[in-house]
Order: C-alpha cells, then sequence, then structure tokens
C-alpha cells in the first residue's frame, strides 16, 4: 500500500499566489525525487455544520484574513518516502526554498505520515 505525508497550514490570504509558486516548485522537486503525488488544496467550504466536529480554520487557529490548504504527498511506501524526502531535503533548489522568506508560518504547519488502509 501507498505511504502519506499529510500537511495542514494556515496562509494569509494575501499571500496564497505566493504560497501556491513555492508549492509548485516544491512539488517539482518531490515528484523529481520520485513522490507519486503531490497536491495542495486551497479550503473553499471551511464551515462546518454545528455537531459536525471542529472545522479546519478553528482547529488551526487561523487568524483573520487567512484560509487553510490542506495537502499531502504519496510514495510507494515509507521506506521510499524517507529515502525520497532525504534526497528532496539535500536538493540545492529545495535548500535555497527553505532559506528564503516563505509565504506562511511553517511553525503553524500540522504534518504526519500515515499508513494507507482503504485504496479505492
Amino acid at each position: 500500500m501507498p505511504y502519506v505525508d499529510g500537511f495542514v497550514l494556515p496562509v494569509a490570504k494575501s499571500k496564497v499566489q505566493a504560497y501556491r509558486r513555492m508549492a509548485a516548485k516544491a512539488g517539482r522537486i518531490w515528484k523529481k525525487h520520485g513522490a507519486l503525488q503531490f497536491r495542495e488544496c486551497l479550503g473553499d467550504d471551511l464551515n462546518l455544520k454545528p455537531g459536525m466536529g471542529q472545522a479546519f480554520p478553528r482547529r488551526m487557529r487561523a487568524k483573520r484574513g487567512e484560509t487553510v490548504f490542506f495537502s499531502w504527498i504519496v510514495y510507494r511506501s515509507k521506506a521510499d518516502r524517507n529515502r525520497v524526502n532525504a534526497r528532496v531535503m539535500k536538493d540545492p533548489a529545495m535548500v535555497k526554498m527553505m532559506n528564503d522568506k516563505m509565504p506562511m508560518d511553517p511553525k503553524r504547519m500540522c504534518m504526519g505520515g500515515f499508513r494507507v488502509v482503504v485504496d479505492l
């Protein structure tokens, strides 16, 4: 079964285009090193009905003027993910990007690795 890294992060609405440009560059780097999929999804319908859990903006403590991205990267396996991520972190383009000012606060990002248990 595939392995997935998942991310949720708030981004200022005024910086969405800058974030998209950065994410597109990062996605090309991940794919170059073997990721199967790279998805960045901009929050569109983030208001939940009462009793339906907690909306992403509230859970992420999004500030006024921020929206939320839900993102994931798919790999062949956890071992492949570890190999791909090691290469990505050494890629000169990624090193440069990580040293540039980012259009979001990476400390506010939630992330984790997930085993796929249902894949239809």
